[in-house]
């Protein structure tokens, strides 16, 4: 009976998934679109990608940087990880290349040789007598040593990779904080003025004209500093999505009510695309992830270009005017301190 009611309710599930996704389908084109900037007026329905600019920042402090092909994206036909742009990243596929690789290969071959010999050697026809050996002391010593070594020479080095990504950030690191939504991601630069970038998905003619892959460009990238330690705080505002970049092997669950930190640093200049690789909603797939790398002083320029503060500047303008009060309340007493005297002499 148990059976049937799990049959029944599978066949109710399948029945009403398509209309579930249909649903799903009909929700607004951009959900982001509230936190982007539009100028039509509230009679107009414009979909979020056209309500934020694609650059609406002053061309002369910041336009975005053309990616390289192959370069931070996939590839067609491709079979390797991405080429690596961060230090874990290049280690971990030097582990995956030099220990792991050449360790699954040589079990493989050695386990398929084992089979062979089992399928020729020990046949009905060639062994009509079959051995009646149950135990061999020194193979089963063998076959527990073996693989116990083997996972230690993996141990070794995963270990020591784990602990290298999630090591704290340094004080002197950029703060960013992501956000995903359902189903667009929320920057924000709590050290430059805390300023918001809300990215959404490019369509299609819009990424071409940009000279970049559908799917994964986006009208508004995160823009960080090359060679710098970027202290990544993580959260989700509705569901769980996940924050993943694969060319700097970085990925980070991104889950609501929590706050998970990770440090990003790559390496080198460029453009790099990731996607939400958490099955959260109707658009998961339509959730992509553009991260910028620029020098920092064309960093700088995208901070103020977005409203932003610059660390430096800031602290000089508050020095600056610190400065100025002490200048104007040290005029404030010698006038103080020439009243009385002045006084005196007009009576006299």
């Amino acid at each position: 009976m148990t059976h049937y009611v799990k049959a029944w309710i599978l066949a109710l599930g399948l029945i009403l998934t398509p209309a579930t996704a249909m649903a799903q389908d009909a929700l607004p084109a951009a959900p982001g679109a509230e936190a982007a900037p539009a100028e039509a007026s509230a009679d107009t329905e414009v979909p979020a990608v056209e309500a934020a600019p694609t650059s609406g920042l002053d061309p002369e402090l910041y336009t975005p940087m053309k990616p390289t092909e192959g370069v931070g994206m996939p590839v067609d036909g491709g079979l390797d990880f991405q080429p690596q742009v961060s230090e874990t990243g290049k280690q971990a596929k030097w582990i995956n290349n030099v220990i792991l690789l050449p360790i699954m290969t040589v079990i493989c071959l050695f386990v398929l040789a084992l089979l062979f010999i089992v399928m020729i050697r020990f046949r009905r026809g060639a062994n009509p007598e079959p051995s009646k050996t149950t135990h061999n002391t020194f193979i089963e010593i063998v076959w527990t040593v073996i693989p116990v070594l083997i996972l230690l020479v993996i141990a070794v080095p995963s270990i020591s990779l784990l602990a290298k990504q999630f090591e704290p950030a340094p004080e002197d690191a950029l703060t960013v904080k992501v956000t995903g939504y359902q189903w667009y991601w929320g920057y924000n630069y709590p050290d430059n003025g805390d300023f918001e970038i809300i990215s959404n998905m490019l369509p299609e003619d819009e990424a071409n004209a940009r000279g970049e892959p559908f799917q994964l460009a986006v009208d508004n990238r995160m823009v960080i500093p090359v060679g710098k330690p970027v202290k990544m705080l993580i959260t989700g505002a509705d569901v769980i999505h996940s924050f993943a970049i694969p060319a700097a092997w970085f990925k980070l669950d991104a889950v609501p009510g929590r706050i998970n930190e990770k440090v990003l640093q790559i390496d080198e200049v460029g453009v790099y695309y990731g996607q939400c690789s958490e099955l959260c909603g109707a658009r998961h797939g339509f959730m992509p992830i553009t991260v910028e790398v620029l020098p920092e002083d064309k960093f700088n320029d995208w901070v103020r270009a977005n409203g932003g503060t610059v660390k430096g500047e800031e602290a000089a303008e508050e020095g600056e005017a610190e400065a100025d009060a002490d200048a104007e309340t040290a005029s404030d007493e010698t006038t103080t301190e020439g009243a009385p005297a002045d006084a005196a002499a007009a009576v006299n």
